[in-house]
This record gives structure tokens, sequence and C-alpha cells, in this order.
């Protein structure tokens, strides 16, 4: 899908520099002096839009959330309704998932979030799907030992290579759901796209991976 520019985008993240951080390498081991309380840290790696961010920041005010996407005309929006919301526990950051030991330090996430990432179909672009093993090395280093990884998607091939990529890497399958919105799950929150294709009648997937 071609994404609409937004000439305003940049100046908008420049601007709100209380709700999108600038230089995030410099809050790496110090993410509590940056929401002024110590609470777990969450964060979502392309939140897209900010749907799903901004209502998880607005149901858990005791965790602390951050939203990465890499898209200025995408994560604007996300940074839109924060101005609207103003949570005190919500941050944004403008950066690519693969630098993230740049910005925190090992152990210090408690959650990652992968929700409706692109497939990337081609096997030529195997290495830029977010379940790829060079991303699940990153994710392993930022959580702690207690720390998971949540990954919904409704594309099928996606699911079904991000298991064998969890189980190559010898990560620990907690909770795999074949069929998320048939399941026995108390508050899932929805994204922009989960209620789209759900409404389409495509299956949604998810798994809660863990790393030894």
């Amino acid at each position: 899908m071609r994404l609409r520019h937004k000439p305003y985008a940049q100046d908008k993240l420049l601007e709100y520099k209380q709700y999108v951080v600038e230089k995030p390498e410099e809050s790496k081991g110090k993410w509590t002096e940056r929401f002024g309380k110590p609470q777990p840290l969450h964060i979502e790696i392309g939140c897209g839009k900010g749907r799903f961010i901004i209502e998880m920041a607005k149901r858990y005010p005791d965790i602390n959330f951050i939203g990465i996407e890499l898209q200025t005309s995408v994560i604007v929006s996300a940074l839109e309704k924060q101005i609207d919301e103003q949570l005190p526990n919500l941050q944004l950051m403008q950066v690519n998932a693969k630098d993230l030991r740049d910005y925190f330090e090992p152990g210090e996430v408690d959650r990652i979030y992968l929700t409706f990432s692109d497939p990337w179909p081609k096997n030529r672009h195997e290495k830029r799907r977010l379940t790829y093993k060079s991303f699940l090395s990153v994710y392993e280093t930022i959580l702690n030992d207690e720390g998971e990884l949540h990954f919904k998607t409704d594309n099928q091939k996606l699911f079904e290579y991000s298991l064998t990529s969890f189980s190559k890497y010898d990560a620990v399958l907690e909770k795999v759901y074949l069929d998320l919105h048939n399941s026995e799950v108390e508050d899932n929150v929805m994204t922009e796209y989960e209620e789209k294709f759900s409404k389409k009648g495509n299956r949604i997937y998810k798994a809660v991976v863990m790393f030894k």
C-alpha cells in the first residue's frame, strides 16, 4: 500500500519533543527518567497510526509504553492521537528495529509487541521480516529474563514462517492461537489492520514467545 505523503509530518514530530524521542540513544538505560515514573516498559515495533499503543497506554497507566515506527507519514498519525490524549506513559520513536540495542540496555524491556507486521512475502526479502533470526537476537538482548514477545498477524504464511523461525532460534512458545477471535482471550486490543481484516473474515493468529 502506497503511503500518502504528509509534508507537515517532520515539522510536527520536531515540534512535540515531549512525546517524540529525538535522541533515543541518550535514554538508553534511563527510560525511567524520560517517563518520570519507574514502571514496566513495553514497546510496540511498527506501531503504525497508533491505535493499539494508544489504547494500551490508556488501559494500563501503570506500564510505560513506547511506540516505534520508521515511516514519518505514519508515525505522525500516532503523534496526533497522543496530542489529543496526552498520555504520560506513552512515548514515540522513529527508528529502525534492527538498531534497538543502541537505545535499550540488555534486559531493559519487559514486553515487545509485533502487531500486523509487513509480511515481506518474497523470499529475497526474508531478512526484512521482523521475526527473522537477526531481529530475534535483538529482542532476546533487550528483553529481561521474564520478558515476552507478543506477535499477531492475519497472514498465515508469515505466521507459519514465524513459528518455524522461533523454533529454530530455540525460543519458547508460551501460547499459540490459530483463531484468536474465537479463542478464550480476555482484553484483546485490536489494531487498525486487525479490525479491518477480521471484518473481512480473516483469521487472526497470535503467538506469545519467551527466550531461554
